[in-house]
C-alpha cells in the first residue's frame, strides 16, 4: 500500500522508529514535569536545562572519573536529583503560596543561569558520547535494521514510566504523595512529614530529566542547548495530556512522538508543528488536556 503512495517501506518504518524514540523522551520528560506539578503545583521551567545537565554529568563521569554508561545511568539521576532537593528547599518552597507564575519565572531563570555556565565552560559546540559496548549494532527486523540501542532507549522509557505510575497510583507512598497535595494538614496530623515529600517529590521529577539526559547522550549531541531545544515541545506535551496527569503525560508523549515521525514521511514540512497543532485543537476543544481533570 505504501509503495503505491510512492513511500518505501524501510522509509516509512524508519520514520516510526524515529517517532518512536523521539516520543520516549518525550514521554519521560513530561512525566517528570507532570509529577512535579501535579504534586507541588510548580511549572519547572528549568526541566530542560536539568535533562542537560544529566547528560553532561554521564559525559563528566567517563571521560574524568572513567566511570562508564550503566553506572551513569544511576549516578546522574542521583546528583541532580541531589541538586534539585537543594533548588527546592532553598527557593522554591518559599513560592508554593504565591502564584504559579513566581514559579514560573524562578525556574526560567534557573534555566538561563544553568545553560549560560555550561555554554561558557564547554561552548556551544556539542560533546560526544559513545554507545555502550553492550548496545552497540543492529538487529535485521527484514523490513529494516534496528539499531539496539535506540531499541534499548524505548525499553527503558517503558519501564521507567511505567515504574513511576504504578509508585504514584498504586502504593502507599502514592497516596501519601496525591493526599498531601489535597489537603496536606490533615496529612501532617497523621504524622506524615509533608516537606520532606514534596522536596522528595521534586527531587524525583528531577531525576526523571536527568536519566531522559543520560539516555539522550549517545544518541544527541552533548550541549548546552540541548534542553532548550527541546523543553517547548515537552510543554506542549504535557499540555495535551493535562496538566499533572501522570497516564497523560505517558500516553501522549508517546503517541505524539509517532505522529509526529509519520508526519515527517507524508509532509515533511509540517513535521516541526504538528504538536502545536495538535496542541491548539486540544485546548479548543478540551481545555484541561485529553487527560486532566477539571479545575
Amino acid at each position: 500500500m505504501f509503495e503505491l503512495l510512492g513511500i518505501p517501506p524501510a522509509a516509512l518504518f524508519g520514520q516510526l522508529l524515529l517517532g518512536l524514540i523521539n516520543g520516549a523522551f518525550y514521554a519521560v520528560l513530561s512525566l517528570g514535569l507532570a509529577v512535579i506539578f501535579g504534586m507541588l503545583n510548580i511549572i519547572n521551567f528549568a526541566h530542560g536545562a536539568q535533562y542537560m545537565v544529566g547528560a553532561f554529568v554521564a559525559w563528566m563521569l567517563l571521560n574524568h572519573l572513567g566511570i562508564g554508561y550503566w553506572p551513569a545511568l544511576f549516578i546522574a539521576p542521583i546528583v541532580v536529583g541531589a541538586f534539585g532537593i537543594v533548588i527546592e528547599r532553598l527557593f522554591l518552597s518559599r513560592l508554593y503560596k504565591l502564584d504559579h507564575l513566581y514559579g514560573l519565572l524562578l525556574t526560567f531563570g534557573l534555566a538561563l543561569i544553568l545553560e549560560g555556565l555550561f555554554r561558557n565552560e564547554f561552548g556551544v559546540s556539542g560533546q560526544s558520547y559513545g554507545v555502550p559496548a553492550s548496545l552497540t549494532g543492529t538487529v535485521n527486523l527484514g523490513f529494516m535494521f534496528l539499531p539496539i540501542y535506540r531499541a534499548w532507549v524505548i525499553v527503558a522509557a517503558l519501564i521507567v514510566c511505567l515504574a513511576t505510575w504504578l509508585l504514584i497510583e498504586k502504593t502507599r507512598l502514592g497516596s501519601y504523595l496525591r493526599a498531601a497535595t489535597e489537603n496536606p494538614e490533615l496529612v501532617q496530623a497523621f504524622g506524615v512529614n509533608v516537606p520532606l515529600i514534596i522536596t522528595l517529590t521534586y527531587g524525583g521529577g528531577v531525576a526523571l530529566a536527568a536519566f531522559a539526559g543520560v539516555l539522550a547522550a549517545p544518541i544527541y549531541a552533548v550541549s548546552p542547548g540541548m534542553g532548550s531545544n527541546l523543553i517547548i515541545v515537552v510543554f506542549a506535551v504535557v499540555v495535551i495530556g493535562g496538566m499533572g496527569s501522570i497516564l497523560g503525560a505517558i500516553i501522549t508523549g508517546f503517541a505524539l512522538g509517532l505522529i509526529e515521525g509519520l508526519t515527517k514521511v507524508f509532509y515533511p514540512e509540517a513535521a516541526s508543528t504538528m504538536i502545536f497543532v495538535i496542541m491548539a485543537i486540544v485546548l479548543l476543544v478540551k481545555p484541561n488536556g485529553l487527560f486532566g481533570k477539571r479545575a
